[in-house]
């Protein structure tokens, strides 16, 4: 008899977006590795990266990343239109996660949070896309996911992406002074913002 010593395998992580959202101009879906190439054109801009947790220097290394399992089960892909070939202009980040709770209580807390993040292509900017997104992914977490809370954060200088959390509801609850280091070298503030369910106004 003999005993089989491997490792299983760890499961590959279910994307977090369960299925298509449509809105008034856009589609909603979970990323694929096809989307890699398409995601780097406008995430390797200076003024796109400025803001973001960094971007690898070529396209390969950015393959690496973005096709990390968990990396693709969090992210949202956004097209403008509904047929098969609409072009895709941001990508979007959706994560589950367990809200903070004392040691007793933390069943109760798993999966009860969620967090965003965006990415647009700034071709696409100033047209009320991004806004229109994020409501859709609002209404998918409270409606479809059950959450209690949805979360997001950004630079204080980075003044398009709090507004677009105030423009749908959120409210500041954090400003961090001096807290994280941009590439600059500065030390930049940053704003935390969140919403609850009885909270959303759809």
């Amino acid at each position: 008899m003999s005993t089989d010593t491997r490792r299983p395998e760890a499961a590959t992580p279910s994307p977090v977006l369960k299925h298509v959202v449509r809105t008034e101009r856009l589609t909603l879906r979970s990323a694929t590795t096809s989307d890699t190439d398409t995601t780097w054109t406008f995430r390797q801009l200076e003024s796109v990266n400025e803001w973001l947790t960094g971007c690898p220097p070529d396209l390969d290394g950015y393959r690496d990343l973005f096709n990390d399992p968990e990396r693709l089960a969090s992210t949202v892909i956004i097209q403008l239109g509904h047929d098969h070939a609409a072009s895709v202009i941001g990508d979007f980040m959706l994560r589950r996660e367990d809200a903070w709770a004392q040691l007793e209580m933390t069943d109760q807390a798993k999966g009860t949070q969620a967090e965003l993040g965006w990415v647009l292509d700034p071709a696409y900017a100033g047209r009320g896309y991004a806004t229109e997104a994020v409501r859709a992914l609002l209404r998918y977490c409270f409606d479809d996911l059950g959450v209690r809370r949805v979360v997001a954060n950004c630079f204080l200088d980075n003044d398009a992406s709090w507004r677009l959390m105030e423009r749908v509801g959120m409210r500041r609850e954090t400003h961090a002074i001096a807290e994280s280091l941009h590439r600059s070298g500065v030390w930049l503030d940053t704003v935390g913002y969140a919403l609850l369910a009885n909270e959303w106004k759809p």
